[in-house]
């Protein structure tokens, strides 16, 4: 892929709907990829990260749409703290249908180009989604740093607090260091 034709843009206000439509179908993809089509790691309103999640990560963050020769492929959000120059990657999705196009690795890589002063990234994945897993590990150059699951809950999320089925208990949190 050349990584030129891959290009960011920030989420425009009459694009917000839509993102986050756009984000829960990219997770349902995944997790029916995986489970099935009926599986019980969908909440209660058949998404696998609910809106309320998505609109949190936007509120909180920067979020940039994904661009494959102008046209919408996904879209990201990413949270930077200057101070310690630590970034955080809360959502990255691909459109299903332009998969294994190498536009999330040119993406990220375009991520890394806008915030070169980051001296490590961080992310989470559920722990079903393979496609995720190696996209992190064998394309972006994260390290699978520490597993979360019934044993070891990590730090508290006040999503979770307030009784908002979140997906899968089971996640893997990724860094990668910046050379």
């Amino acid at each position: 892929m050349d990584e030129n034709r891959v290009t960011l843009t920030p989420l425009e206000a009459d694009d917000r709907e839509r993102f986050i439509r756009d984000n829960q179908r990219a997770f349902r993809f995944g997790a029916a990829e995986e489970f099935g089509p009926r599986d019980d790691h969908f909440g209660e309103d058949g998404e696998i990260i609910s809106r309320g999640t998505i609109e949190r990560c936007i509120d909180g963050g920067e979020a940039y749409r994904i661009r494959l020769d102008g046209e919408v492929a996904g879209g990201l959000v990413v949270k930077y703290d200057p101070e310690t120059r630590r970034g955080e990657l809360e959502l990255l999705f691909v459109d299903p249908a332009a998969h294994s196009r190498g536009i999330g690795q040119a993406a990220w890589r375009a991520v890394e180009r806008t915030y070169p002063e980051t001296r490590v990234w961080e992310t989470c994945t559920p722990y079903f989604e393979k496609r995720n897993i190696h996209f992190y590990i064998n394309r972006c150059g994260f390290h699978a740093v520490e597993f979360f699951c019934a044993a070891h809950r990590g730090p508290e999320t006040p999503e979770l607090d307030a009784g908002e089925d979140e997906g899968p208990d089971e996640m893997f949190r990724f860094e990668k260091v910046m050379g």
